[in-house]
């Protein structure tokens, strides 16, 4: 099993939550995807897994169609993802992305948490070169499908590690390569149970106990607040 993987099993924070919590956030996706490439599945792949997701994660129907037609309605507020860096206590990156409707009160809460607890907002971009950003596509196995085999058969596509997880099959792959793995998987009958984007720190930080609890709440600070869709950090695991 390779580093992302690892990561990722190792850091499965609060980024979710509670039901409701996986509803906004799936809601918030699924009408930014209808903005950009419209509200026919057939036609929007991205709209198309998040509609799958939808019903992975038992979202009702009519949430579904709420938040499609949110998009279409002019009389709705328009959602701008947006990504916010910056460092907590400890030196400890933290890139934090949003969804929302309202930029200014976003970055101000986002600004406020960082202050709060000892870190400071930095500028767009300055931590992109602590961080790999990949897409995460969690599918179900096919009878007589080896892992080995899928994981050859989609190196051509951009698919760097191939990983079973419980009942799935996490697939990880350059972030540009999104769309391409995509095609391979519904043009091969495979069930998509989700696909998602994950910023993977090329190095984590060890921290004490102490220390960890106060970055921790920082980071959970974040998870509460409605704009917040993802947070990913360099903190090392608990050893």
């Amino acid at each position: 099993m390779g580093r992302a993987f690892e990561y990722r099993k190792a850091t499965k924070m609060k980024r979710w939550g509670n039901m409701a919590r996986v509803f906004t956030k799936l809601g918030k996706q699924i009408t930014i995807a209808v903005r950009e490439g419209g509200p026919d599945a057939d036609t929007n792949p991205r709209l198309r897994v998040l509609i799958q997701q939808a019903k992975k994660e038992n979202m009702p129907k009519d949430n579904v169609e709420r938040a499609i037609k949110k998009a279409t309605d002019k009389d709705h507020s328009d959602y701008k993802e947006v990504v916010y860096e910056g460092y907590g206590p400890y030196g400890i990156a933290i890139v934090v992305e949003t969804a929302t409707d309202n930029t200014t009160r976003t970055v101000a809460n986002v600004r406020s948490y960082f202050n709060k607890h000892g870190g400071s907002l930095g500028t767009t971009g300055s931590l992109e070169f602590l961080f790999e950003h990949k897409c995460v596509f969690k599918i179900a196995p096919k009878e007589g499908m080896a892992l080995d085999e899928l994981e050859l058969e989609l190196i051509d596509f951009g698919v760097d590690e191939v990983v079973e997880e419980e009942e799935d099959i996490l697939l990880y792959g350059d972030f540009k390569s999104y769309s391409e793995i995509q095609t391979y998987l519904e043009e091969n009958d495979f069930e998509i149970h989700s696909a998602e984007f994950e910023r993977i720190p090329h190095d984590t930080k060890e921290l004490n106990d102490e220390e960890r609890a106060q970055i921790e709440k920082l980071l959970e600070k974040f998870e509460e607040d409605e704009d917040v869709q993802n947070v990913f950090h360099n903190m090392a695991e608990e050893s």
